[in-house]
């Protein structure tokens, strides 16, 4: 610097206090920028300004060659989460296409279901397709059952028609009337039957059961207002059925008439869920009937399970009553038990499905 001076951020306005520590670019000897930082010092000798600068351009340079390696050092890194979000969404997402590839295949007819081990959030997901294609072929193959019984049951009055039409009898007309009444009672029967087949396969449909068995309980309590029959309901708020609440309805209602048909003075109606009874990535839930009448044997519980049969004859019904709770029970997926009741009576248990 030979006999040059640096300035000093104090000739013109002061940046603090003295004793401060003042930092800044200043022009220097030959007009070059320089970086300064200086401070002024006092002791008992005098004062003391102490001043240190280098050349801003070699700071400048260090500056841009730490921004270029910053640069580099972000272009690297974005390569490099580039690179791993696509192996994450190639890999983490494969299931995903073998699930696809799966139902692409079903749709083409060469599967029936979708195979191959999936990870923990994907299991769930093929386990629940796989539980809607199941619902839709039993839809399906009951629908066709269905079918089939009604035209079997059709053969004989139609039959009857035509050979009464081959005789030339007198009667024709009355005969036609009659198996005309007879099929139209089977065509209702069946149509009915196909449509609580048809809502038992319904995905999404949920029924609270507690309101539903109250409502007919009080009904019933109407109905049956002269034999000062007591009925009871236990269940718990929240339990829903997986299913219909007409079909609901017809399950719990035929038990209650038969119930309320045979006993003396008490029904309960009790509902709580299975906590263990996940079968197919279902759970199921368990409706008793209760009461204190004169109850059934065993064998008289299996026939009073059979289509038609009534094992008194003396009572009004037409003896479909258990048998359409059966059908009905066992398309979705559920079961009906007879069996001794500890009121005296006999006991009917639905299991039927819960969300």
């Amino acid at each position: 610097m030979f006999a040059t001076q640096l300035p000093s951020f104090a000739d013109g306005d002061a940046s603090g206090a003295r004793g401060t520590i003042r930092s800044g670019y200043v022009v220097g000897p030959g007009d070059k920028p320089l970086r300064m930082i200086e401070r002024e010092i006092d002791d008992d000798e005098g004062r003391y300004l102490i001043q240190v600068a280098a050349n801003a351009d070699v700071i400048q340079t260090q500056i841009e060659r730490f921004e270029y390696a910053l640069a580099a050092t972000f272009l690297v890194l974005a390569v490099a989460l580039l690179g791993s979000t696509a192996l994450a969404v190639r890999f983490g997402l494969r299931p995903l296409r073998v699930l696809r590839e799966g139902l692409a295949a079903i749709r083409r007819g060469e599967a029936e279901r979708i195979s191959g081990d999936f990870p923990q959030d994907v299991a769930p997901l093929a386990a629940e397709v796989n539980l809607l294609l199941e619902s839709n072929r039993a839809v399906v193959e009951r629908a066709r059952t269905q079918v089939g019984n009604l035209a079997h049951a059709l053969k004989t009055p139609l039959s009857v028609i035509v050979n009464e039409a081959d005789s030339s009898s007198p009667r024709l007309a009355d005969k036609v009337r009659e198996q005309a009444a007879v099929m139209r009672r089977q065509v209702g029967f069946y149509l009915d039957r196909a449509r609580a087949a048809a809502r038992a396969g319904a995905a999404g449909s949920a029924t609270e059961v507690k309101p539903v068995v109250e409502q007919l309980i009080r009904t019933f309590e109407k109905i049956y207002r002269d034999r000062d029959i007591v009925f009871v309901v236990e269940a718990p708020d929240g339990l829903r059925f997986r299913g219909e609440s007409q079909d609901l309805t017809d399950l719990i209602g035929n038990l209650l008439d038969n119930a309320g048909k045979w006993a003396r003075t008490r029904i309960v109606a009790h509902a709580e869920p299975e906590p263990k009874s996940e079968i197919a990535g279902r759970h199921y839930f368990t409706a008793a009937i209760d009461d204190d009448g004169p109850g059934l044997d065993e064998n008289e519980r299996s026939a009073a399970l059979e289509r038609g049969r009534r094992l008194d004859e003396s009572r009004p019904g037409s003896g479909l009553g258990l048998s359409i709770v059966v059908d009905l029970a066992a398309a979705y997926g559920g079961a009906l038990r007879l069996e001794p009741s500890p009121l005296g009576g006999l006991r009917a248990t639905l299991r039927l499905p819960r969300l």
